[in-house]
């Protein structure tokens, strides 16, 4: 008798429906393992669930926090998406992020109460090129010495981090603190305006926005960002065209840098008010996860930033109410990659029923 089994059919071409589709299964996998988790770990399923998905938007503070968390995920997920479709594969977003953060904070440590509001500005343009010169470091070696750009971003995330805690250990720790490691509170001048009273939704939310609208003109209106494009998908084609892959590899990565950069100035001088060892907060890397669940697309990223967000919440208030540990937000990171990628191998190909074997 013959046996009837499953088996991927290559398709004639791409899945317009699961290249959609697939992060909204990604997510339904990820839900389903995350209950038998909470199980095995002798925790009720439903509150879990509830800690991750209804806790973090059941109000408007909650919204607000979520807000909050997704901006700078946004932010470094659109420059990773410019790198990404440009076959740049700047891995190292956290040490940008990090740059940027000390940029701004050397800048707003330099300010008083008597000084000028305009010092966002010089606060917000100072993150901005801390993360773009730590970016062209590795865009340096790419360019001169042929490096790996995935080996030395990574490294640089780690070098980036003892420069921080040089400096608030060392050089800009607050004398006033307590010997606590970290700098002194930022004057206001220098702290980003919020939006709401109550909230602590600044206007990082508004630039983060910006920068949506403003990818996706970049992207797909406008030459530069197709010859990028281009030059990711086929790098051939692109120098038959006179397309300059050096020039596509600095643009991509000053500009994932500098919008990394822009994230850690906004958080530094937003939600933290002053520089400490803890802000690197793993948001460099969960913005690889937020721009591949957002198809490196500008919306996209947008649901995917809010998701991504949802797990950090919902993973801080699992550890505070349910006892649970603090990784498990990486946890769920983690699973919601790997069911990505399972779930993209049906956009190339489809499950189908076929007959092994037989009687002879």
């Amino acid at each position: 008798m013959p046996e009837f089994g499953l088996k991927l059919q290559a398709r004639p071409q791409p899945s317009a429906f699961w290249s959609y589709g697939s992060p909204l299964l990604a997510l339904l996998f990820t839900v389903v393992i995350g209950v038998a988790l909470f199980a095995a770990l002798g925790k009720d399923p439903v509150r879990g669930l509830q800690m991750f998905f209804w806790e973090p938007i059941k109000n408007s503070y909650a919204l607000g926090e979520l807000v909050v968390k997704a901006t700078p995920l946004l932010l470094i997920a659109l420059g990773l998406a410019v790198c990404f479709r440009s076959n740049v594969w700047n891995i190292g977003a956290e040490g940008q992020y990090v740059m940027g953060a000390v940029a701004a904070a050397g800048i707003a440590l330099m300010a008083d109460a008597s000084s000028s509001r305009m010092m966002v500005v010089a606060v917000l343009l100072a993150g901005i090129l801390g993360g773009m010169l730590w970016a062209g470091v590795t865009a340096l070696l790419r360019d001169r010495f042929n490096a790996n750009e995935i080996l030395v971003s990574l490294m640089l995330v780690y070098v980036a981090v003892q420069v921080l805690n040089l400096l608030v250990y060392g050089a800009w720790k607050d004398p006033n603190g307590y010997n606590f490691p970290q700098t002194q509170t930022f004057a206001d001048p220098t702290k980003i305006p919020r939006l709401f009273s109550g909230s602590r939704i600044n206007i990082g939310v508004i630039l983060a926005l910006l920068g949506v609208v403003g990818l996706w003109v970049f992207l797909f209106r406008t030459r530069a960002g197709f010859s990028l494009q281009v030059g990711g998908l086929a790098p051939a084609a692109a120098r038959y065209a006179g397309f300059s892959s050096r020039a596509a590899l600095w643009t991509a990565l000053l500009i994932s840098g500098g919008l990394a950069g822009l994230a850690g100035a906004l958080e530094v001088a937003g939600p933290i008010g002053q520089l400490t060892p803890y802000v690197p907060a793993g948001y460099g890397f969960a913005a690889i996860i937020v721009a591949f669940v957002g198809r490196l697309h500008p919306v996209g990223m947008v649901f995917s930033a809010l998701l991504m967000s949802m797990f950090y919440i919902g993973g801080e208030l699992a550890q505070s109410r349910m006892g649970l540990p603090k990784s498990l937000t990486g946890v769920f990171q983690g699973l919601l990659l790997f069911s990505l990628l399972a779930c993209d191998t049906l956009v190339n190909y489809r499950l189908a029923w076929s007959a092994r074997g037989g009687a002879k």
